[in-house]
């Protein structure tokens, strides 16, 4: 039975959350998907990132985070700035009207966690972050010899 495999509960979960805080955020006006949300909150706290890190943060493929940018660079969400000392690079930086949508959606982000986690005690929150950092750290993979 398919219930039965963890794997497929944990996927079950996190499908449901980003639907249910998907449509949170539809409610409240925001023109903003999750993951554009990920992608500026990781360029706020850390804007000098390649698109590969941006990536690998946001579990995004290159191509997705490539369009998520330009999208969020057109929009206004997002600007390039150019390196001085490398003209073939840029520094991406959350804009204000990046900062204004980050500040509108965070209490959302806030009320969809607490949703999520009604009835789910810290100690089983406890128990539960080092077992899935434990599947995390399990399924990647080791540099060959």
């Amino acid at each position: 039975m398919l219930s039965s495999i963890i794997f497929y509960s944990l996927d079950r979960a996190i499908r449901s959350y980003r639907r249910m805080a998907q449509a949170t955020i539809d409610r409240a006006g925001l023109d903003i998907t999750i993951d554009q949300w990920l992608v500026l909150r990781v360029l706020l706290e850390h804007d000098d990132l390649t698109q590969h890190d941006i990536a690998e943060r946001v579990f995004k493929d290159q191509a997705s985070v490539a369009r998520i940018l330009a999208l969020l660079t057109r929009r206004g969400l997002v600007s390039a700035v150019p390196l001085p000392h490398d003209g073939r690079r840029s520094q991406l930086r959350v804009t204000e009207e990046g900062h204004r949508i980050l500040d509108a959606v965070q209490p959302i982000v806030l009320q969809n966690r607490a949703l999520a986690l009604a009835g789910v005690s810290e100690e089983e929150l406890a128990l539960l972050r080092p077992v899935l950092e434990r599947i995390a750290l399990n399924c990647t993979p080791t540099p060959g010899p």
